[in-house]
């Protein structure tokens, strides 16, 4: 695909949503059921006295409030977003425990760890978007422009929703359409040339149609040599009353990304870093930014059948796309300063069409209560994969002298090296069931069966391979609830995933075990809650090296993961508002054929926690404002599998601050890395290490319309 043929990405997207309409029914029960027990908050833009705790997860697919769920959610809400001042996903993941930061491709997408456990390096973690999978494919980095929160659900999720990884699942939930009119505009300027205006537009376009509509539009330069950022996101959505008891909801986006692909820093021979600066670009500039394009499209038709029953009927659209060339290093010379580079370019699309049904509702058998889920999910995903790179040789290393850089040399013309066609379909069925076995006790039973199809040509020399893999996975949680304000609760679940076939052969999925054991506690008032959890996490079938060729392989690995974890969100007391988390996690490889037992997984600290803490109030005027700051501290942590090459430990400091001049003009300040301290946020080899970003400073005007 054309870069020009992608420029009516966003006029595509609001002609779909002019003719279709948007929430899901969870969504709204979500919402309604909040507005019953939090604070009230701003409907647009950024928030004032709005709630950090959460009552209830749209993706945990059950009316138990989540003091009551035998299970960790850690959900961060559109308050504590605005208070981080986070536009993107990235700026979040250092507030939620257990959250560790991947390979990021260069820049082009979000990868993380939960609980120590990360997915396919080449497919990424998994993640939902309004409880749909949006992992397939190649995803730009999570705008936040369109998102009300952003739900962890720790452990497993497989029961519910099929293929995922056994540490946790996020579920981005977007912004729903309101019934008042309102509409927010925001601009910011800031460090490294930052440009950024977004719109936040909702109200009703009849008694029986809303819609919403969040845009916006980004240039960043960065701390980086010759690295910059320009996106643009559209996401409309609908609702649509199509009678008493019937609503159909249509959810919207549309994202372009541009920027180069950046692998990074480098570390020395001996693992130093700070070798090089960490503003030190080791590619080059001539290869122009690689463009990541996203479009996704979902219907959801729902129906009331009386007070205890409901259903719901879901489709959904995702096209994704990556292209562009890169400079990328592969290896440090003997002199400690040539850096050989491979040049790439890569031309990858994907298509995915799923398809939801699901039954949910309340009855009673004898005694006890039970809430019922019933549901169908089958899906259908095309890929088309065209990779071209060219190799350093030794009379043409197409080099780079990594303390002395010139660019600008001849640049080699890459040829082929990957060509595939891959086709994935897969459908599931699944049942849960939240029972009231007492007044101080709920269980929560699941099973999901999923039937899954993969199929890989390899265009090159017309090869294919084929996997049928089947997998039946259960789930079994307790909750007591002694009293009003505390909970103990245990839960054992399992988990799949398919591994990626190669063009050679197909391995057996991943599967995962997970047992955890947590005490809740949550105020009288409902606006301050934590968690302590402990979990103990088992992945078989890892993909390792063929013992027997070294450059295949083989799916016979076995990782575990084990700690214990510790989350507080909400109010303190009038004033003051706070988020903090504290997580020690012990992973390591416990099976390989080529790595020591006991080796550490890459990126995964042993120790993180943070703390954000907000003080509000008002001056004699009546002019809110609020000032805060947090803390971040990320331990050491293996930088390449198989080495002893570790990233130190890091803390970094960041400050918020905004002023309300009147009920319709605000203004806020955000300071990241607030003593410009040098890091490295994740690595994937001594050549591939990302430096954190250094100090850098928002000012923002958001305006009442």
């Amino acid at each position: 695909m054309t870069t020009s043929a992608r420029l009516p990405l966003l006029r595509h997207a609001v002609a779909l949503a002019l003719i279709a309409q948007f929430p899901t029914h969870a969504a709204a029960d979500a919402v309604a059921a909040s507005a019953n027990t939090l604070p009230p908050v701003e409907t647009v833009g950024r928030s004032d006295s709005g709630a950090y705790l959460a009552t209830e997860a749209s993706g945990a697919k059950t009316e138990l409030r989540l003091r009551e769920l035998p299970q960790s959610v850690r959900v961060m809400t559109r308050q504590a977003l605005d208070d981080l001042g986070a536009t993107k996903l990235d700026d979040v993941l250092d507030y939620v425990g257990g959250v560790s930061r991947q390979n990021n491709f260069g820049g082009l997408w979000d990868n993380i760890a939960i609980r120590g456990l990360a997915g396919n390096e080449n497919v990424g973690m998994a993640t939902l978007f309004n409880g749909f999978a949006s992992n397939r494919g190649f995803n730009a980095p999570r705008d936040l422009a369109g998102v009300e929160r952003i739900e962890f659900l720790k452990g497993p999720a497989a029961s519910l929703y099929g293929a995922s990884e056994p540490g946790g699942t996020l579920n981005v939930v977007s912004k729903a359409p309101l019934w008042q009119r309102a509409q927010s505009l925001e601009a910011y300027v800031g460090s490294f040339d930052l440009r950024r205006v977004a719109l936040d537009s909702t109200g009703p376009l009849g008694q029986q149609l809303a819609y919403r509509l969040n845009a916006a539009v980004e240039h960043r330069d960065s701390f980086r040599d010759h690295v910059s950022a320009r996106r643009e996101v559209l996401a409309p959505a609908f609702t649509w009353k199509l009678g008493a008891d019937t609503v159909l909801d249509y959810r919207g986006e549309a994202l372009r990304h541009r920027t180069p692909l950046d692998r990074g820093v480098i570390a020395d021979a001996q693992g130093r870093l700070g070798v090089v600066p960490r503003e030190r670009f080791l590619g080059e500039p001539a290869d122009g930014d690689v463009e990541v394009s996203n479009q996704t499209h979902q219907f959801v038709l729902a129906h009331d059948w009386s007070d205890a029953w409901r259903s719901r009927a879901a489709l959904s659209y995702r096209g994704t796309s990556i292209q562009g060339f890169s400079t990328e290093p592969t290896a440090l010379q003997a002199d400690g300063r040539t850096l050989t580079r491979q040049r790439r370019l890569r031309d990858y699309d994907s298509h995915d069409v799923a398809l939801q049904a699901e039954l949910q509702g309340r009855l009673r058998l004898g005694a006890l209560r039970h809430e019922v889920l019933v549901g169908v999910e089958s899906f259908r995903f095309r890929m088309d994969t065209v990779m071209r790179r060219i190799n350093p040789s030794p009379a043409a290393p197409y080099a780079i002298d990594v303390l002395n850089p010139v660019y600008g040399q001849t640049q080699p013309v890459p040829t082929a090296n990957t060509d595939t066609l891959e086709h994935q379909r897969n459908t599931g069925l699944y049942v849960q069931d939240a029972i009231e076995l007492a007044p101080a006790w709920r269980l929560v039973a699941g099973l999901r069966s999923d039937h899954y199809h993969q199929d890989l040509l390899n265009r090159r020399n017309g090869s294919s391979t084929a996997q049928r893999p089947s997998t039946l996975v259960p789930r079994l949680g307790l909750s007591w609830l002694p009293d009003a304000q505390w909970t103990v609760y245990a839960n054992a679940s399992e988990s799949f995933r398919p591994n990626v076939a190669s063009a050679a052969r197909s391995f057996e999925p991943e599967q995962g075990r997970a047992l955890e054991l947590g005490g809740k506690w949550e105020s009288a008032d409902r606006r301050l809650g934590a968690t302590a959890a402990l979990f103990h996490i088992v992945k078989r079938n890892v993909l390792t090296t063929d013992p027997a060729d070294a450059t295949q392989q083989i799916a016979a690995g076995e990782i575990r993961s084990q700690g214990a974890e510790f989350d507080l969100a909400g109010q303190l007391s009038t004033h003051w508002r706070v988020n903090a988390a504290l997580v020690l996690t012990d992973a390591e490889v416990t099976r390989d054929t080529t790595l020591a037992a006991g080796s550490r997984l890459l990126n995964v600290a042993r120790v993180n926690g943070s703390v954000l803490a907000v003080y509000e109030a008002s001056t004699a005027q009546g002019q809110r404002w609020s000032l805060g700051g947090g803390l971040t501290h990320v331990g050491r942590r293996l930088g390449q599998t198989g080495t002893s090459f570790e990233l130190p430990a890091y803390t970094t400091a960041k400050l918020v601050a905004s002023w309300r001049l009147s009920p319709t003009l605000r203004l806020s300040l955000d300071v990241d890395n607030l003593f410009d301290t040098t890091f490295y946020s994740s690595s994937y080899s001594r050549v591939w290490v990302t430096p954190g970003t250094a100090r850098n400073l928002s000012l923002g005007l958001q305006v009442k319309l």
